[in-house]
């Protein structure tokens, strides 16, 4: 009897390593940092164990284990003591983010600082941008949101920034990036763009962390429909002809089809965020005993990988360096 025994790759970890298809390795992760102004700040975030905000006094305690593990690059994420209708201090010399750009490349000059680009920790209204009112409906005014944008990625650039990732899902904000920045001289400077981005329940705890919930109504005005598919296509054909370097994926455990559709159609990098809610799912299950959270964690982790990302931007960044750094079998 002819039988097709694929088994045969199989039988033990030598000829597994062989034919693996898909390798995690440190190089593909991103850190996201949340900073908070102010002094001898060190605090846990309980929806998601093991991340903390920190002060910029305090901030060499993280990026110590982050640089050690070799971690090519953090994401930066800054909340501010003053908020106000604009959300001005994202656009500030002396704000929160630029203090931590100047202090990560002085101090940590090889460490590749990717800079969240977004209004909604700096609103005192929560949403991400400036409001206008139309027939009594309050939204987000896209184009108004643009001017500030192009001042807020100009400051980020001036402060030392190496990447900035605009998150707010405007029509238009990677070609209005794109000429804040040539024109300010920053011709050099990317753009990772928040390409496709769900309004997803998944950001609860990031909106714990960075104290960045909407005080009024929600964001699917501007966020996508987690139904939509090939509108997130629609969303990457924009960004792509606005020059965007990489586009991105966000969340990403429950759209790996629309990871793989955006790499299969775009020869840009590609990138995904493993959301707050992804991070901690797996953590409250692990601590329950439910499941063995380092293979669920690697196991999640690759299946982005073999979904089409380049990139992973995770909070699991430090502790999947680690077992890598153990066993570079996962």
């Amino acid at each position: 009897m002819n039988i097709n025994r694929t088994r045969r790759l199989r039988k033990n970890e030598n000829i597994r390593r062989l034919v693996r298809e898909t390798k995690l390795s440190v190089d593909d992760f991103v850190y996201p940092i949340f900073i908070e102004e102010g002094e001898k700040i060190e605090k846990d975030i309980p929806s998601m164990p093991g991340i903390k905000r920190w002060s910029l006094d305090r901030l060499s305690k993280e990026l110590d284990e982050v640089t050690a593990l070799k971690i090519p690059a953090v994401m930066l994420f800054g909340i501010p003591q003053h908020k106000d209708s604009e959300g001005s201090s994202s656009w500030q010399d002396d704000g929160i983010m630029q203090q931590a750009i100047r202090f990560i490349k002085t101090h940590y000059p090889k460490l590749y600082v990717i800079t969240d680009v977004c209004f909604c920790e700096y609103t005192d209204h929560g949403h991400c941008g400036p409001l206008c009112e139309h027939n009594g409906v309050v939204d987000v005014d896209n184009d108004a949101t643009l001017e500030n944008i192009a001042k807020q990625v100009v400051s980020h650039a001036q402060a030392g920034a190496d990447m900035v990732a605009p998150s707010g899902m405007m029509d238009g904000m990677i070609a209005t990036i794109r000429s804040a920045l040539d024109n300010a001289g920053f011709t050099d400077l990317p753009i990772m763009s928040y390409a496709v981005k769900y309004a997803s329940a998944y950001y609860g705890p990031f909106r714990d962390a960075a104290d960045s919930a909407p005080s009024f109504g929600d964001r699917r005005s501007y966020q996508m429909d987690p139904a939509n598919r090939v509108e997130a296509l629609r969303e990457a054909t924009f960004d792509y002809a606005e020059q965007a370097d990489i586009l991105m994926v966000k969340p990403a455990l429950s759209y790996l089809d629309i990871i793989r559709d955006v790499k299969n159609n775009f020869e840009l990098p590609l990138a995904c965020y493993n959301v707050s809610g992804e991070y901690a799912m797996i953590k409250a299950a692990a601590l329950q005993g439910w499941i063995d959270g380092d293979r669920v964690m690697m196991e999640s982790l690759l299946s982005m990988k073999r979904a089409g990302a380049d990139i992973i931007i995770t909070y699991f960044a430090k502790e999947a360096a680690q077992l890598l750094q153990i066993d570079k079998n996962f």
